[in-house]
């Protein structure tokens, strides 16, 4: 089940006000025009900001994602109606002959298990044609970037107010890490949301790809966050 900060109808308009740094998109629409990739299929869209960047580049997109909440904003802000949105478990991808899959945002971080991890590959690798890439990125374990997670931030939503939300830590079991986000609204309502993610290490990630049928073009930091996260760019072998 996602995520209540993905899934909750009160929680999921608020992603891209406290999410407002989306500089690392603009690697992922350049991956594309690398690999001149035309249908394009984003894996945990969320809110749909890549989705909707992609398409406005005059490609084909499907966006998926679990949260029905986080689709319909999605929805709500794709002004050409042309992208096509589904609800589903990235474990269950449309098999759409893509010529791209991306998984941004650490998506891949959600995945506890390494056998969930593993369909969520296969599952991938069917959703492209022979010969043709996908691309994700994964904070590195040893930058232990959940220390800097705690703290509390406010921003100003339309229609909301000022709406503050608050970070902390609830378990520290590397590879797991798991913590809550508190969400205080104007109106004295308080929503949270819990989120357990794994931080695999390069070595497994590259050991699973090659399991799964991948093969590795190349590992490169993440443009705007250097040496803080891997960015996979890997091939579907035939």
């Amino acid at each position: 089940m996602p995520d209540a900060m993905f899934a909750h109808p009160r929680l999921a308009p608020l992603y891209d006000a406290f999410e407002s740094d989306r500089a690392d998109l603009t690697a992922y629409v350049e991956i594309a025009d690398e690999f001149g990739a035309a249908r394009v299929l984003d894996v945990g869209c969320g809110t749909g900001s890549l989705a909707i960047l992609l398409e406005e580049t005059g490609r084909t997109v499907v966006g998926t994602d679990p949260a029905e909440a986080s689709l319909a904003v999605a929805r709500s802000k794709d002004s050409s109606a042309r992208i096509v949105w589904v609800r589903c478990d990235a474990t269950i991808l449309p098999t759409i002959a893509a010529d791209l899959a991306v998984m941004t945002g650490n998506v891949a971080q959600v995945f506890r298990t390494d056998e969930e991890w593993t369909r969520v590959l296969l599952s991938v690798r069917a959703a492209l044609r022979p010969g043709t890439h996908f691309a994700f990125e994964t904070r590195k374990p040893e930058r232990r970037a959940w220390e800097r997670w705690p703290g509390t931030t406010s921003v100003e939503i339309p229609g909301e107010g000022r709406v503050e939300r608050t970070d902390e830590l609830t378990d520290v079991s590397p590879p797991l890490i798991s913590f809550r986000s508190t969400y205080r609204f104007a109106d004295g309502d308080e929503l949270t949301s819990e989120s357990t993610l794994r931080f695999r290490t390069r070595e497994e990630i590259e050991t699973s790809l090659a399991e799964a049928g991948f093969e590795i073009v190349e590992v490169r930091e993440a443009p705007d966050r250097p040496d803080e996260e891997h960015v996979f760019i890997t091939r579907r072998a035939d």
